[in-house]
């Protein structure tokens, strides 16, 4: 008799039966065409994981040939087999099915532990526990172009040989032979209705899948010769589309005003941290997930040894389905860890896994069921097993270094989660209720020095954007508390950064430059820190060595902020490199469009470089965003030190027309 598994997907009846003790035990009927298609795209993502053996997650695009025939046949070609319109139909669907069991539209409920007769048509409300595991039960990897699935039994606590694929009537029949019995039959109805299933993408061959009297016309030389020319011809196809997807793809970069260098791995252990995504149904908690990842980036950017990337170009993928492959090339990192959060009032359930950029194997995976009162301890677990993980080792004393997060109290650490969120956002509302939250945590830990920080942050951010309407008070209120901060913070980690931002507000040059230093000295991997540092170095006429700052930082931070970009366009534009200022630039206006200094910067090295016409365009977008520009104000509200630099752009702003 056949071992009871814990999952048995029916390709006779299309159901799907999840019996994980304890936990979950439903069946689901696929019941149309539709269903049955994705259904079958279950057991075709099993049988592929059982033939690799392992759990991971399988390229449909590899798969497209299967995947029409299913469509054509049990689906009853609802949509298009084209490659370009079936892939992304089956994202898009996957994707909204997978949130809500009870009104996914993929299958009908049959109950719990119900015989098939006794539950027909019925069904019942899942709890949100029930939910979160079905949810976790798949995962969809890639984006329209690209669709990974993965049939993540293991989140059941289930092992890969749980899972059985039945097909016919004999139950000792393998998951192999019942998916290929059950695909050949479909070949056989396809090849009878004498259809042609499309399993190129448009503008390609079309092979025809047919059986019975064909397949008697050709012998087995002939079938060998055939097998070649339809390989070759798949071939040339995957090279002309691969051809046409490079144009497309250089095409596209063309136009972001940027070429895109390839990112070789740095020598040591490199990692990227993207979002945890949020599970909680709850849009006010993503403070709490984008907290928790920033957190993580914050202590492993603490270990010299290892190569981190930083949150900022980590945190363009939130909320974007992507493969981690895409992510360790586009990022140059050879490790990705994901993970996501589910907070259920004073339960928090994190699940995490750190894969392999290059295969997309799993290096580590855990999942946390704790209080919100744990939080501490378990970032700090996450953090100490991604270290362990990659194989380095940490002494007691490093790893006191690398954690903590500054106060033991939970409620001003989750006011301060929420004043992030807010800074994030560089808006003059959000650094108002920025500032709101700091201060509602420092009234509940005074000693809090990353709190009093944020206060000192938003004043600061609020003066160098315009926003503040008494920018002189404002500074020398974020000058008092950057002295609290200073007195609080014992090692450092918070305080030097802000008193280097300070002190060049201050025009305080060299104890900028000193502070700068010691902030990244704690903070190697700090790509906000370094790009600062190289700010520093351009506003006192350094700016060679503030490129190789920038540089860095980029490196650190390849999708990195606006500033960074004209930062470095203002570095070349004092070394008369004026066509790779212009080129900075842009990049600075291809990722903000309204970035002020940005065209004030490219508007003179226009002027410099001779092309007026050029630099008087610049100059009207100057007006467009600060209709009541003034030349002397502007002058006013430089922080260079070298005055002759203020004076050189200010002459060619004026002759491109601004007054």
């Amino acid at each position: 008799m056949a071992q009871k598994s814990s999952i048995r997907i029916d390709l006779n009846q299309f159901k799907l039966h999840i019996n994980a003790p304890e936990r979950l035990n439903v069946s689901l009927h696929f019941n149309s065409p539709s269903r049955k298609f994705y259904l079958s795209l279950i057991a075709l993502v099993v049988h592929e994981m059982k033939r690799q053996g392992q759990i991971t997650s399988i390229p449909l695009a590899q798969h497209h040939s299967v995947l029409a025939l299913l469509n054509e046949t049990v689906g009853a070609g609802a949509g298009s087999s084209n490659k370009g319109q079936l892939l992304p139909r089956i994202y898009r669907k996957w994707k909204d099915a997978l949130p809500d069991l009870e009104h996914g539209p993929l299958y009908r409920v049959l109950g719990r532990s119900k015989e098939y007769e006794d539950a027909v048509g019925k069904s019942y409300a899942f709890s949100e526990e029930e939910k979160d595991l079905w949810a976790n039960l798949f995962e969809y990897k890639g984006s329209q172009e690209h669709v990974r699935l993965r049939f993540s039994v293991d989140k059941l606590g289930t092992a890969l040989d749980d899972v059985v694929i039945v097909y016919g009537e004999d139950p000792n029949l393998s998951d192999s032979d019942a998916w290929e019995k059950y695909v050949e039959r479909l070949r056989r109805e396809a090849g009878g209705k004498e259809e042609s299933i499309d399993v190129q993408s448009a503008g390609e061959n079309r092979i025809r899948i047919q059986d019975g009297p064909a397949r008697a016309l050709l012998n087995p030389r002939q079938w060998v010769a055939l097998g070649l020319l339809v390989g070759l011809i798949v071939l040339v196809s995957l090279l002309l589309s691969r051809h046409l997807d490079l144009q497309k793809h250089s095409q596209k970069f063309e136009a972001s005003f940027r070429d895109k260098p390839s990112l070789p791995l740095p020598e040591k252990p490199s990692i990227a941290v993207l979002p945890f995504a949020n599970l909680s149904g709850d849009s006010m908690q993503e403070y709490l997930c984008d907290g928790i990842t920033e957190q993580i980036i914050t202590a492993l950017s603490r270990v010299p040894e290892i190569f981190v990337i930083a949150g900022n170009s980590t945190f363009t993928y939130k909320g974007k389905p992507v493969m981690v492959q895409q992510v360790g090339e586009e990022l140059g990192v050879k490790y990705i860890l994901e993970g996501s959060v589910h907070r259920s009032g004073d339960r928090v359930r994190i699940t995490a896994q750190l894969i392999e950029g290059a295969t997309g194997g799993h290096v580590w995976s855990d999942r946390y069921d704790r209080t919100i009162s744990d939080i501490f301890d378990l970032q700090d677990d996450i953090t100490l097993q991604v270290i362990q993980s990659i194989g380095m080792k940490l002494t007691e004393g490093e790893q006191n270094a690398m954690l903590g997060a500054g106060t033991g109290n939970l409620e001003a650490y989750l006011k301060v989660l929420e004043s992030l969120w807010h800074f994030r956002k560089w808006t003059p509302e959000d650094l108002v209720l920025c500032r709101l939250k700091a201060q509602e945590a420092t009234a509940l830990d005074p000693a809090y020095a990353v709190a009093w920080a944020m206060v000192a942050w938003s004043l600061m951010l609020e003066v160098h954007l315009g926003y503040s309407p008494s920018p002189q008070e404002a500074l020398a209120e974020a000058e008092r508390v950057t002295e609290k901060v200073n007195y609080l913070d014992a090692n450092g980690r918070v305080g030097y950064y802000l008193s280097s931002y300070v002190h060049l507000f201050r025009g305080q040059y060299e104890k900028a430059l000193k502070a700068i230093q010691k902030a990244q000295a704690l903070n190697p991997n700090g790509a906000d820190v370094t790009a600062f540092h190289g700010l520093l170095l351009y506003h006192v006429g350094r700016p060679q060595d503030a490129i190789g700052k920038f540089d860095k930082a980029i490196r650190l931070n390849p999708r990195p902020p606006a500033w960074y970009w004209h930062s470095l366009g203002n570095c070349y534009r004092l070394k008369e490199d004026y066509h790779k200022a212009i080129t900075a630039y842009k990049n600075a206006l291809s990722i903000n469009p309204d970035h002020f200094s940005a065209w004030t910067g490219i508007t003179a090295a226009y002027m410099l470089a001779g092309q007026e016409a050029k630099a008087r365009m610049a100059a009207k977008e100057v007006l467009r965003i600060q209709p009541e520009f003034s030349l002397e104000q502007y002058q006013k509200t430089s922080l260079h030190k070298d005055q002759p630099d203020r004076g050189g752009i200010i002459d060619e702003l004026r002759k491109a027309g601004l007054k």
